[in-house]
């Protein structure tokens, strides 16, 4: 039987260590924790959970650090995590078999859950599909200093472990790896996946300008196929450029990708957002869009959620009929209102929830 290890780096992660490492119970054989300079009590909740522990000064570049972790395994195959990821569904049976073969990386699925604004005074909390490649075979290292990518010519295919992720909900991180990006980018202008998580992160820092930027460039040079993160990172630019109201940009770039990611909920999603943001800012330029919106809607709701896509949780369900209610219910549709409203709200949808209650109470 192949031994398998968990490895980690971490500072000053008291807050969500212990809940981490109880979710890995019974998955892994050895715990490897490297700290990088914490003033908490991380290295205690390591060492009860049995870790060896090893230290780290930190040099601003994350696959260093991942990769000195990684030396101190004797394992067959390791399992990388962060501290505020929660392992909620698989257990060991579920992937020994994969580990009979060295020769492939397995990717872990991961609820990544984030703020959304708030609704009637509460806050709104989101969440994202995401697929991160985490299962190693020994030897397999990383590269790049921020959002690092396995040094690896070995396909990654999908294994049935799922995670929870806290860490966006916390903030404060934005700043520091935009820092990191930047300098990548001065020495490799070129690189698309660099490019398209530089301007991530300016967007989740509301600097949109900067956003459309980066975004522009990372479209002008991502590959058509093998980037996995293209269909996401142009969603996202269809937010920032509507964000900058640069709709004929958007429009324009819709009108390329129809076809490429017809199969996406989120590319739905976001054009129905862009036909309605559009016609409202200049009704009489845009009307011919308004069409459009619904059947934007329909689409998300005939394609579903798919988590393979990696898009945001509702996008392919409550969301898209929250929209639909919206939709119909300015355009005079009450029937139709409710009927999408109904929906939203069966799966627990709270800005759905809120809008019935006031709608039948007027109606």
């Amino acid at each position: 039987m192949k031994t398998l290890g968990l490895v980690m780096i971490v500072k000053n992660e008291e807050r969500c260590l212990k809940k981490c490492l109880k979710s890995i119970e019974g998955l892994v054989d050895k715990i490897y924790i490297t700290d990088t300079g914490s003033t908490d009590q991380t290295k205690e909740i390591a060492t009860s959970f049995g870790a060896v522990l090893s230290d780290y000064v930190w040099k601003q570049d994350f696959s260093a650090a991942r990769n000195y972790a990684l030396s101190q395994s004797d394992c067959d195959w390791n399992l990388v995590l962060d501290a505020d990821e929660y392992c909620i569904q698989g257990c060991r049976k579920d992937i020994e078999a994969f580990m009979e073969n060295p020769k492939h990386i397995g990717a872990i699925q991961r609820k990544d859950y984030y703020k959304e604004g708030e609704a009637n005074g509460e806050e709104q909390i989101s969440c994202m599909y995401t697929w991160a490649s985490r299962l190693l075979p020994r030897g397999v290292c990383f590269s790049g200093r921020i959002h690092e990518q396995e040094n690896s010519s070995f396909p990654v295919e999908p294994i049935p472990l799922l995670f929870e992720h806290d860490g966006y909900l916390q903030g404060g991180k934005e700043e520091r790896n935009l820092a990191i990006l930047l300098e990548e980018i001065s020495s490799d202008p070129d690189n698309p996946y660099i490019l398209f998580q530089t301007a991530r992160t300016f967007y989740n820092l509301d600097r949109y300008q900067e956003a459309c930027k980066y975004f522009a460039d990372f479209y002008r040079l991502v590959p058509l196929k093998g980037a996995g993160y293209r269909p996401g990172g142009i969603v996202l630019y269809l937010y920032s450029l509507m964000e900058l109201q640069e709709f004929d940009t958007a429009l324009s770039i819709v009108k390329k990708e129809e076809t490429r990611l017809n199969a996406y909920a989120d590319f739905h999603f976001a054009c129905g957002i862009l036909f309605m943001k559009a016609a409202q800012a200049d009704t009489e330029k845009y009307l011919s869009y308004l069409p459009y919106i619904e059947r934007s809607y329909l689409n998300c709701l005939e394609i579903g959620e798919v988590p393979l896509h990696q898009g945001t949780y509702g996008c392919g369900s409550f969301k898209a009929a929250h929209n639909l209610g919206i939709w119909y219910e300015v355009s005079g549709n009450f029937t139709k209102a409710l009927k999408y409203y109904e929906l939203a709200a069966s799966q627990n949808y709270t800005p759905a929830i809120q809008r019935l209650q006031i709608l039948n109470q007027t109606h």
